[in-house]
Formats: C-alpha cells, sequence, structure tokens
C-alpha cells in the first residue's frame, strides 16, 4: 500500500482477505450476503494478479458475461451511427491523435461518403505527421479529408505568448477558427452532424465542473447555437485503452495508435513560442 489511511476494524460479518503491512485490513468479505471491500487498486500495474482478481470478482462472483469486447462495442457503435446520421453528412475535426483517428475510421466504417474530415495542419506537429495523416486516411482507407495549412495564423497567435492557459486558449480559437472556414465551403444540409473525438474522462470532467482544469484545448462542453450542427460523440463512454484496441481492430496501424503521446497543443504551452 503506498497511502497511510487504512481501516482499523471490520464491519459486523466481516473477515479479512488480505493484508500487508501497512494496511492489515486492505480487504474484507462477508461471502453470506456477497459483500467484498478492497482498499488497495486491483487495475494498476502494480498489483500483482490485478486482473485476475477483476475477473473472478466479474464472472465468478458476480456472474457477468465477457460480452463487452471490442469487436462488439464496434458493432454496437456503427449501428448507433447510422440510426444518428441517417442521410445526413458528418464533419470531424481531425488531428491525426488517437482519439480523432479512431473516431475517423469509426465513422468511415459506419457512412462512408457522408463523412468529410477537416485535418488543420497547425504546425505544431510531429514532423512528417501531416503529410502521414494525409496518407493514411485519404490515400490508404479513401476517407475525404480537407486539409488547412494554418502553421503561419497559429505561430503568428502563439508569437511571445509565455503563459500557459493563454497559450490554450489562443490555440483552441485558432482551431475553431480555421475549421469553421473550412466548413463554410462544405454547404453541410441542417442533417449534418459534427463528431468530437470526446473520450470518458473528458466528459467526467466537464460533469464535474472541473474540465478548465484538465485542458482547455479540449472542446467537450457542446456547440456555439449558430453552428446549428448536432453531436456525435461515438468514443463518449470510452477509456484510452479502449478506444486504441478499437482502433487496431479497425485497420489503423498499430505503430500510430499505440506511438507516444505528442499533444501539440500541450507541447506549446511548454515554451515560447518565436
Amino acid at each position: 500500500m503506498s497511502h497511510g489511511d487504512r481501516v482499523e476494524e471490520l464491519p459486523p460479518g466481516f473477515h479479512a482477505i488480505c493484508e500487508t503491512p501497512s494496511a492489515p485490513l486492505a480487504g474484507m468479505a462477508d461471502e453470506g450476503r456477497g459483500f467484498y471491500g478492497l482498499q488497495f487498486h486491483p487495475e494498476v500495474t502494480h498489483t500483482r494478479q490485478g486482473r485476475r482478481i477483476i475477473e473472478r470478482f466479474l464472472f465468478e462472483i458476480c456472474g457477468c458475461d465477457a460480452r463487452w469486447t471490442t469487436g462488439q462495442i464496434i458493432q454496437d457503435s456503427i449501428a448507433q451511427l447510422r440510426r444518428q446520421v441517417g442521410q445526413g453528412r458528418v464533419v470531424l475535426g481531425l488531428s491525426g491523435g488517437v482519439d480523432s483517428s479512431v473516431v475517423a475510421a469509426l465513422l468511415h466504417e459506419a457512412v462512408g461518403d457522408q463523412l468529410t474530415c477537416v485535418f488543420v495542419d497547425n504546425g505544431l506537429l510531429r514532423l512528417h505527421e501531416g503529410d502521414q495523416v494525409m496518407a493514411t486516411f485519404a490515400q490508404h482507407m479513401g476517407v475525404k479529408v480537407i486539409r488547412v495549412d494554418a502553421e503561419a495564423r497559429f505561430l503568428d497567435a502563439l508569437r511571445d505568448v509565455s503563459d500557459p492557459e493563454q497559450k490554450r486558449k489562443i490555440i483552441a480559437g485558432c482551431s475553431s477558427r480555421s475549421s469553421r472556414r473550412r466548413r463554410r465551403g462544405l454547404r453541410t444540409p441542417t442533417s449534418s452532424r459534427r463528431a468530437p473525438s470526446t473520450r470518458r474522462h473528458r466528459v467526467g470532467g466537464a460533469r464535474s465542473g472541473k474540465a478548465h482544469v484538465i485542458k482547455s484545448h479540449h472542446n467537450v462542453g457542446g456547440l456555439p447555437e449558430r453552428m446549428k450542427l448536432a453531436l456525435v460523440e461515438p468514443l463518449r463512454e470510452l477509456f484510452k485503452d479502449e478506444v486504441r484496441k478499437i482502433g487496431v481492430e479497425l485497420g489503423l496501424p498499430y505503430e500510430m495508435v499505440y506511438r507516444h503521446p505528442f499533444p501539440a497543443p500541450a507541447s506549446a504551452c511548454g515554451s515560447s513560442a518565436r
């Protein structure tokens, strides 16, 4: 146990099932009523056989079925997206990161040519990453991707700015304006949808009222009314590890889905742009 708080006394009917030198009651059980409690975290890598603990609880004690598979998630998501979109069109802001890439692949599988991606090349990406994004989606997968060269706009706006939070807001504003300018030329009908690459931890931040301290350059709070677009959020209930597995199963390159994160806006916030 890496924390100092601990349980000193068991409730009636419980017995200890595990202990550590710093926490003599690290786990407890009331087998008759099917109540169990753990103070440690079985899901972290430091817990030996943590996966086995979770599997035993879910499948042997609770009697759950292992139907929450990546294949099933993909099938359910595709069916839901087709119901939501119908004959309309979808506009996705494609950053080239894991989340937006998986959303693009999932939407392309679901609605095909009804999807248009807008890739804003902000000049803050990895070397040649813009070309790689276009090669992966436009050339190999046949996704319609519009590339916006906005490097000069972003770097000019960030020039001599040193405050990280100010940078985040500048980046968010530039991204929104760049995407909006391109979307104006798409002539999207009123039945169009916008697909943000929002995942569970960001949604949780928005619900808790603490989203502003997570990442200001992520837009998870809805859309301005003037945009007249409804939201499609296929990753809303998923965590990063699930998103990665889905990406591989959809055919995205493993090295893209599992590469070390490189959040361009966050990297720009770490030093002054000149």
